[in-house]
C-alpha cells in the first residue's frame, strides 16, 4: 500500500510517501519512503493563489506516486497572524485528496507523537529519530516539515 502523508501550512505543506507492506505471519511488516520534500507557495502572491499552486501541486505529487491512501495531520490551533490562512489551506489539501477519490485519515499531533514514539508529549528530535528508525534511513528527512510528514504517514500506516 502507498501512503501519502501530508503536513499542511500555507507557505510549505510538507509531503512524505511511503510503501508498506503488511506482515505475513511472524515477519514484521515493512516500510519505505519513496519521496518526500515540501509544496513551497510564493509569498510576493495572494492567498488565493498560493492555494492554487497547493493544489496544483499536490495533484502533480498525486498523479506521479499513485498514493492509495491520504493522511493528514489536524490543525492544532495556535494563537498566531496566520492561523486562518493555514486552516484554509488546509481545506484546499482535504478538497484536492477527496477530488482524486482518496481515503483520508487524520491524526492531531499529540496522536503522531504518540504512535512513533509511544509518548504523545515527544519533542521533534524524537519523533525525528522514530521516522528514520521506522524507514531505515542514514540521513534526516529535510526539511523538518517533510520529515513532519513521514511521520503523518507512518502513522496512518500503524493505525490500520
Amino acid at each position: 500500500m502507498r501512503i501519502l502523508g501530508i503536513d499542511p501550512g500555507l507557505a510549505r505543506v510538507g509531503y512524505g510517501v511511503i510503501d508498506v507492506e503488511p506482515r505475513k505471519g511472524k515477519q514484521e511488516g515493512s516500510q519505505r519512503m519513496i519521496d518526500c520534500g515540501i509544496i513551497r507557495t510564493d509569498p510576493g502572491r495572494s492567498e488565493g493563489e498560493r492555494m492554487v499552486e497547493i493544489a496544483r501541486d499536490l495533484r502533480q505529487i498525486i498523479r506521479i506516486h499513485q498514493p492509495e491512501l491520504a493522511s493528514v495531520e489536524k490543525f492544532f490551533f495556535y494563537r498566531s497572524s496566520n492561523t486562518i490562512a493555514v486552516v484554509q489551506a488546509r481545506g484546499v489539501l482535504i478538497m484536492t485528496l477527496t477530488r482524486f477519490g482518496l481515503p483520508i485519515v487524520e491524526f492531531p499531533p499529540m496522536q503522531i507523537k504518540q504512535a512513533l514514539t509511544g509518548y504523545g508529549h515527544a519533542d521533534k528530535d524524537e519523533v525525528l529519530e522514530a521516522v528514520m528508525r521506522e524507514l531505515n534511513l542514514d540521513t534526516p528527512p529535510r526539511p523538518d516539515d517533510a520529515a513532519d510528514a513521514l511521520a503523518v504517514a507512518l502513522t496512518a500506516w500503524f493505525q490500520q
